[in-house]
């Protein structure tokens, strides 16, 4: 039940974020604020959450060195996001208005290693773990063929415009759905499993 959650929960997390952060900006800007804020922690969740459906995904590709180099790569990647979403957030709690924030940035990404690791390079980790674990499983049929086009859409909208994060990630959810559906009558085996066992030790 757990990884079901993950799957459905982590694209709606996502959406929350790009339509909370479509509402941030109504006025010209975007953050600080309660809705910048709460829109960097909902996609902090969402990150969260990716963790475990990486790993499921990586079980699915048949835990074979390829399958978990990509597993690995995607949660050194989802750690580089929640640094820098975690760095965005304390800036907003810091900086008095959005000009603020700009010199606050600017002092955190001229510390060593940090533009690379946190912005340029290690956020992309994520989603070429997503695309290839997707491919992965496809390949083995272990997802439907149109899965890793669901996902590969998810990815490239936005990188045309931010604003279309919402969209993708419905592109996402329901390429996450059936995993997630599977993954229940797998959790209710597991559970009869375990029940006859101890009722066997009886």
């Amino acid at each position: 039940m757990r990884l079901r959650f993950a799957f459905i929960a982590a694209p709606l997390l996502v959406f929350a974020y790009g339509v909370i952060r479509i509402l941030d900006g109504l006025d010209g800007s975007r953050g600080p604020g309660i809705a910048w804020t709460t829109g960097h922690l909902a996609f902090m969740a969402a990150l969260v959450l990716f963790v475990p459906t990486f790993w499921r995904l990586r079980h699915l590709a048949g835990r074979n060195a390829l399958a978990t180099a990509s597993a690995v790569a995607g949660t050194a990647g989802i750690v580089a996001l929640l640094a820098q979403f975690a760095i965005d957030v304390v800036v907003g709690f810091m900086a008095a208005d959005h000009d603020a924030m700009g010199p606050l940035f600017d002092q955190v990404q001229a510390v060593p290693g940090v533009e690379l690791a946190v912005y340029d390079a290690g956020p992309y980790l994520f989603y070429v773990a997503q695309l290839a674990l997707v491919v992965h499983c496809a390949l083995r049929k272990e997802v439907k063929a149109w899965t890793p086009v669901l996902v590969l859409i998810d990815l490239m909208l936005p990188l045309i415009d931010k604003d279309f994060i919402p969209v993708g990630a419905i592109f996402l959810l329901v390429s996450f759905w059936p995993l997630a559906r599977r993954d229940v009558p797998a959790a209710r085996h597991a559970l009869v499993h375990a029940c006859g066992t101890m009722a066997h030790r009886v």
